[in-house]
């Protein structure tokens, strides 16, 4: 500035000072809108005035402008004006903006310093834009002020409504809750400045959803507005609600949302019975623990609060029937604990109570959540199979008891009303060897065989009680038959023992010990004793000692044993059981004299061995054997596979009748006919008669019997008997054929007769003068045959066809 400017302005520039700092100060509500750029520093024009001799004059800048948003107007928005104090009004200076929207959204008129907007702004998607501006020299584009920077601030206007982010709300409460318990909290937010007036205060309201709740203005807490909300009368309920800005005043925008409560349930409801008393019929031949009968008490709650306990609590059926509660339906399943029986009790009553498992203790003041039922089981007379006296019977037999020996008795009882007779019998699935019988009419069972214990120790057979007058009702018990023990096994070896000696062994030696088994169980234990066969008492080569034990060595009277002199002793040994009476067996104890090592292990034992020492090892001569028996398997593969060659019985693939049937309508060309039948088949039996084998191989069976030559002009008597005896000698001719096939097959024989090779089958030759034919019978055969009467019937044959 200049020294000689006026003083008003001095005056005016010290006024917005003051402002300025007031604005600082918190004063919110002024509006201005131009700013003084800062100048720039005067130099002192006095002579000898040094650097420091200067003197800046503070300027002042209003550095913030504001903005209404959604600005709808046809003209750019005038937002303020900027002037330097450079600046005479001559047109030297212009001014420059730059920065957040200069000249996409703000823009500067160069001359005057005038800002305007030319696109609605929204202060939701920016609220402020720092800008810089700048005053320029308008020929040398020089600054002839420093760059000052400003803010554009988007004022706030109510162009949001509430919204839900998290809506729509799903909420549950207890029925039965008191009024006020709190259900949800619903939350709305508004885009709109929350520091700038009250477009982004909220309050909440309930719309739909009266009188049952109610909504908190401020908070959005939606509580309870009614007591005894019951859930069984209505479990569901919509609410709306509505949260409005500008304090809930008239202009302010509003937002709803929807909220589901769903009450759910608590136990308030008891069980009960419908109806209050039930019938039941059961059968007596019901099983044990099966389902007599089945009930439910209704509850009107859901879930664990639904759950019931059944019990009996009084009648006459409580050791017969107990009721549990099935987890899946809640019914109570009544089921049977014992057998019935008609005759002893028809009619059980049972009082039966329901009760909830999870009872809630606020609403027990309303009544006992229980109830009770009256059961009434009838018992059904059934006709029930014989009853054993005793399902089980145990008896005892010896195994030396003699066929038909008692054994014991069965018992068995009709248990209805009728008491019909009883037959018994054994069920022989459970006695296949057929070792017992029973007495039909008292149940007396005896031995039908011999009895062996050590084969069969314990016989369980079933023995059938059978009603006479229903012979369907079966009833059925089991005897257990053990068979005591008596002393019929002798004593034997227990293993087959290989005894081998030592040419080296000393006298005295112990070279065996054996033990022996008997198949009898006396009740003491066994007891053997062991002693030399009488014809090997005085040998001179072993001797036998008695353990006591059931054992007993071996032992060598001698030395010097040479297996080049005798390689195998046998040793006739008497064993002798301790039963009664006693019984004895003598056992062969076979010992082998070897070539043992220096440890009495043996090497190498009898004869055999020299023999085998002397040519090819035991490996060698297997090889051998192997070798032989191999090529004789390979022969006899040969010859059996030659014999398969054959030609087989049938000639022809084409001739295989096994599965085709093969019709002919026609009678052929007769004899010049080679092409429609094989006239093989059809040979004169006159010229071959004689039993034919096949040519393309050597027979190797001769035919077991001579066909007889049947006379071949059959008798006028009989006019089958030459096809019977010729399809006779081919079935016997087929039967001795070794080469015939292994199944089952068809062969047809054609044969026409004498009259050519194939003897035609022709009827012409029937009409001759000497046919002996009679065809007076087509005259009794009616109307249909009266033609062929008249021409066979009495006419002259030779004149038929004059």
């Amino acid at each position: 500035m200049k020294a000689d400017r006026p003083l008003i302005w001095s005056v005016i520039s010290q006024t917005l000072l003051l402002l300025v700092a007031q604005w600082e100060l918190g004063c919110y509500g002024m509006t201005l809108n131009s700013v003084l750029l800062p100048r720039a520093p005067r130099q002192s024009r006095r002579p000898g005035a040094g650097a420091l001799a200067h003197r800046q004059k503070r300027s002042w800048v209003w550095n913030q402008f504001f903005v209404l948003e959604e600005f709808t107007g046809d003209e750019p928005l005038y937002v303020g004006k900027l002037h330097s104090d450079v600046d005479k009004g001559e047109g030297k200076v212009k001014y420059v903006l730059s920065g957040e929207g200069a000249s996409s959204i703000f823009t500067i008129d160069e001359n005057t310093g005038d800002i305007h907007a030319i696109k609605r702004l929204d202060r939701e998607e920016q609220a402020y834009y720092t800008l810089r501006a700048q005053a320029l020299d308008y020929d040398t584009s020089r600054p002839v002020e420093p760059e000052s920077e400003f803010v554009i601030k988007v004022q706030d206007i109510n162009d949001n409504e509430p919204k839900f982010p998290n809506g729509p709300y799903n909420a549950r409460v207890p029925e039965m809750s008191p009024v006020g318990t709190s259900v949800v909290q619903v939350v709305a937010t508004d885009a709109d400045d929350p520091t700038y007036g009250n477009s982004a205060r909220v309050v909440y309201s309930i719309l739909e959803g009266q009188p049952y709740f109610s909504v908190d203005p401020k908070t959005g807490v939606i509580r309870t507005a009614l007591p005894s909300m019951d859930r069984e009368a209505r479990d569901q309920y919509l609410l709306v609600i509505q949260a409005k800005d500008m304090v809930g005043q008239m202009g302010g925008l509003s937002g709803t949302t929807s909220v589901t409560v769903t009450l759910s349930d608590v136990n308030d409801n008891p069980p009960r019975f419908s109806p209050k008393s039930y019938q039941f019929s059961v059968p007596e031949s019901l099983p044990v623990a099966s389902v007599v009968a089945k009930i439910k008490a209704l509850d009107s709650d859901v879930g664990p609060n639904a759950e019931m306990e059944y019990r009996i609590i009084d009648g006459d059926g409580l050791g017969m029937f107990k009721v549990s509660t099935d987890k899946d339906t809640q019914e109570g399943v009544i089921s049977l604990l014992k057998n019935l029986d008609f005759e002893t009790k028809s009619t059980y009553t049972l009082r039966i109570e329901a009760s909830n498992r999870h009872p809630d203790t606020r609403f027990l003041s309303q009544g006992m959540f229980s109830d009770t039922a009256t059961v009434k089981l009838t018992v059904e007379n059934v006709d029930e199979p014989p009853l054993f006296s005793s399902p089980l019977s145990k008896m005892v037999v010896s195994e030396a008891a003699k066929v038909g020996t008692i054994i014991g008795t069965v018992s068995a009882n009709d248990p209805d009303a009728t008491n019909s007779p009883i037959r018994y019998s054994i069920d022989r699935n459970t006695d296949l060897e057929r070792f017992f019988n029973i007495e039909a009419t008292t149940g007396v069972i005896s031995t039908a065989k011999p009895l062996d214990r050590e084969v069969n120790a314990v016989h369980n057979i079933t023995i059938l009680a059978i009603e006479t007058f229903d012979p369907a009702q079966v009833g059925r018990g089991v005897a257990l038959i053990t068979v005591m023990d008596i002393n019929d096994n002798a004593p034997v070896f227990a293993i087959e023992y290989e005894t081998f000696l030592c040419e080296s062994s000393s006298p005295g030696q112990v070279i065996e010990t054996i033990s022996a088994v008997d198949r009898d169980e006396p009740p003491s234990g066994h007891r053997f004793f062991f002693s030399l066969a009488p014809e090997a008492a005085g040998n001179l080569n072993f001797t036998l000692r008695d353990n006591k034990d059931n054992t007993a060595s071996i032992l060598t009277k001698r030395a010097g044993f040479q297996r080049r002199q005798q390689s195998l002793y046998r040793l006739p040994v008497l064993i002798v059981d301790s039963g009664t009476p006693a019984l004895s067996s003598t056992n062969t104890l076979s010992i082998r004299v070897c070539e043992c090592d220096g440890d009495g292990t043996p090497q190498s034992c009898g004869a055999e061995a020299f023999m085998l020492s002397a040519g090819l090892s035991t490996g060698a001569l297997i090889a051998i054997l192997a070798c032989i028996l191999t090529l004789l398997v390979l022969v006899l593969l040969i010859v059996m596979m030659r014999r398969r060659k054959k030609e087989p019985l049938i000639l022809d693939e084409d001739r295989d009748v096994r599965e085709n049937i093969v019709r002919y309508d026609d009678e052929g060309g007769g004899e010049e006919d080679t092409e429609a039948f094989d006239m093989v088949a059809l040979r004169n039996l006159n010229v071959v008669r004689d039993s034919k084998v096949r040519r393309d191989v050597t027979p190797e069976v001769t035919t077991l019997y001579t066909p007889r030559p049947p006379p071949y002009k059959a008798a006028p008597a009989d006019n089958n008997g030459i096809f019977r005896e010729f399809i006779w000698d081919r079935l016997k001719e087929a039967d001795v054929d070794p080469t015939a096939p292994p199944y089952d097959s068809l062969q047809t024989y054609a044969f026409e007769g004498s009259g050519s090779v194939a003897e035609s089958l022709s009827s012409l030759d029937s009409l001759s003068t000497d046919s002996d034919q009679n065809y007076d019978y087509l005259s009794d055969w009616g109307p249909r045959f009266r033609k062929l009467a008249d021409l066979y019937g009495h006419a002259d044959a030779s004149n038929i066809f004059s």
